[in-house]
């Protein structure tokens, strides 16, 4: 099972869950399952965390040259995200237009159309709200498109990961 990793679950790790100097054994773990191929993510999830100017932009970096973070180019990936933007787009859709521009313009489309196209789990802190209108959910487009999510928690238990003290 590979598990692709939405932006969300690196930052909200670094600013609430699992700070770099109170959890280093989160980091630690998940470069060794980066390092193992057992959960990745994308090209454009890494863009958007190297863009910022803090710690997890530096630690992301060391994964510059790597192909933890896979390409989007690839054809199946490419079909799957025109089928996500027509859908976004369709005249039926509740969500307003700014929210549609902005999923189609983040990494969220990709990551979708990423794990639509290949069979991967998404692991994102996002819920699914039926109701929601001013923000597409990952979740929300994952029920349509068949793709299956999880949270952080529950890809730790699937992967038997625990912390203890030191």
């Amino acid at each position: 099972m590979q598990y692709l990793l939405d932006t969300n679950i690196f930052i909200q790790a670094k600013n609430i869950e699992y700070p770099f100097d109170v959890f280093p054994g989160f980091w630690d773990w998940l470069d060794r399952d980066l390092t193992a191929k057992s959960i990745s993510s994308i090209k454009p999830i890494y863009t958007e965390i190297e863009n910022g100017n803090d710690e997890l932009a530096e630690w992301i970096k060391t994964y510059n040259n790597n192909d933890y973070f896979l390409p989007v180019d690839d054809v199946t990936t490419q079909e799957k995200f025109a089928e996500i933007a027509n859908w976004v787009y369709a005249p039926d859709r509740i969500y307003k237009d700014t929210a549609k521009d902005e999923f189609l313009s983040v990494a969220d489309s990709w990551l979708v159309a990423k794990a639509a196209a290949h069979g991967f789990i998404i692991v994102t802190q996002e819920r699914y709200d039926a109701n929601c209108k001013k923000k597409i959910l990952i979740p929300n487009v994952c029920e349509v498109f068949g793709v299956r999510w999880i949270d952080t928690i529950e890809l730790l238990r699937k992967m038997n990961v625990k912390f203890g003290m030191i």
